[in-house]
């Protein structure tokens, strides 16, 4: 019997590979178009709603856990050589903590949304991925696809099934939890368990990349969206920004984390 030729081989790995990618991909591409962002049914900071064109992308399928945010903390350490602070390390909140010489997830806390990065250690972190953060136009799209969908998994009341939401102070859990309530583009977890900082500046709408609000210096408030853990269900919608919601771009928070784009 002949035996495979190594192309054959070759081949053979590279399909199996593309195959795994595919089954559980780490990033979720964003076709290229027009979306409606925005909304005239929930708070002033969400209208008016306009039409955005955006160039094709990819976006993380989960938040950035703890566990993945301990090994930028072990490559990088607390803070950037601009002097400033990645992660509240010394918040009671925080969910890292620092071992010795290396910082390490808390035990049981390894696959829940990395909470308390600043949006400089976000921005950091993703640039150390070969990534960036979502601008809120992106992140828009990404959750709410191209049918105007209210929730990341359509129109239906939130529940149980579907986010983390409704609770008490602190309480996360794991990034993947709920695959019921995937996103147009399969992504999971755009709705509640933690806000998620965007790149862009928090500015009237309508969106425009090119007003400054794109600009990644440290410096203005910037945006969150999606709601948090202890969100009500009103704040876990594709189109919510966080009115409300304490993000001083220079700290963390308890119920804010991110994911990356490219």
């Amino acid at each position: 019997m002949p035996r495979p030729s190594i192309v054959f081989i070759l081949l053979m790995i590279i399909s199996s590979a593309a195959l795994a990618a595919e089954r559980n991909p780490e990033m979720l591409p964003v076709p290229a178009g027009a979306f409606s962002m925005g909304s005239n049914d929930g708070p002033e900071d969400e209208r008016p709603p306009h039409s955005i064109n955006l160039a094709a992308f990819e976006i993380d399928r989960l938040p950035v856990t703890n566990e993945r945010f301990a090994e930028f903390l072990n490559a990088v350490g607390p803070h950037n050589r601009a002097g400033e602070r990645l992660y509240d390390f010394d918040d009671a909140d925080a969910r890292i903590h620092q071992s010795g010489t290396r910082w390490i997830a808390d035990r049981g806390y390894e696959n829940h949304p990395a909470v308390e990065p600043s949006w400089a250690g976000a921005r950091d972190y993703c640039a150390w991925r070969g990534k960036r953060l979502p601008s809120e136009a992106e992140w828009e799209k990404a959750a709410r696809g191209n049918d105007g969908r209210k929730y990341t998994w359509g129109n239906a009341a939130p529940d149980a099934t579907r986010a983390q939401f409704g609770k008490r102070f602190n309480d996360t859990t794991a990034a993947d939890a709920f695959p019921a309530g995937a996103g147009p583009f399969g992504t999971l977890g755009m709705a509640g368990n933690a806000w998620e900082w965007v790149s862009s500046a928090y500015k009237p709408y309508p969106y425009s990349a090119d007003d400054g609000r794109e600009n990644l210096t440290a410096g203005p408030v910037r945006g969150a969206r999606g709601g948090g853990h202890d969100s009500p269900a009103a704040e876990i919608t594709t189109t919510q920004r966080g009115r409300y919601l304490s993000r001083n771009p220079r700290a963390g928070h308890h119920n804010i984390g991110f994911r990356c784009a490219r």
